[in-house]
């Protein structure tokens, strides 16, 4: 799949968080433990001023490469951040020159197929911020589509 440079808006969203790592195979353990909190507790319907109906998971905070610990953000994209839920965070983003690779099929397959991709490709990363946007939290998971943001240096 062919990725395009886009440039990405600055944005802010609320959602909930987990630290890990894609080493030892903690993110395979602690990313499904976050998607299933965000669904079975409802969080999408709890996030205040949502612009609009689509998931967003953000990976930050990285403390280097891929490999690195690094924090995900699973939520939404919010108008304003004056109303944080207590069990909730809230984050900024600055935006920037990002690839942006769309894919369509079973989301637990495209997804991780892509950022194996990624990570075996000689893109120059910001390692700011990177970004998922699916179509929404009630999209049929075998036949959906997800947006991947990688930001990459100018």
């Amino acid at each position: 799949m062919q990725a395009q440079l886009v440039k990405i808006a600055p944005f802010q969203m609320i959602g909930i968080q987990v630290r890990t790592s894609n080493q030892n195979g903690r993110a395979a353990k602690d990313i499904p433990a976050l998607w299933h909190k965000f669904m079975s507790e409802q969080i999408f319907q709890k996030v205040p001023n949502r612009v609009e109906d689509k998931v967003y998971v953000a990976y930050t905070e990285y403390e280097g490469d891929h490999n690195s610990p690094y924090t995900m953000v699973l939520g939404c994209k919010v108008d304003n951040l004056e109303e944080i839920p207590e069990d909730m965070v809230a984050y900024r983003f600055k935006g920037g020159d990002y690839q942006e690779y769309n894919r369509r099929g079973k989301l637990n397959e495209i997804v991780i197929d892509q950022w194996m991709k990624i990570w075996a490709s000689d893109l120059d990363r910001t390692y700011d911020a990177d970004f998922e946007i699916y179509d929404s939290p009630n999209a049929d998971p075998d036949n959906s589509s997800v947006q991947i943001y990688v930001g990459t240096k100018a």
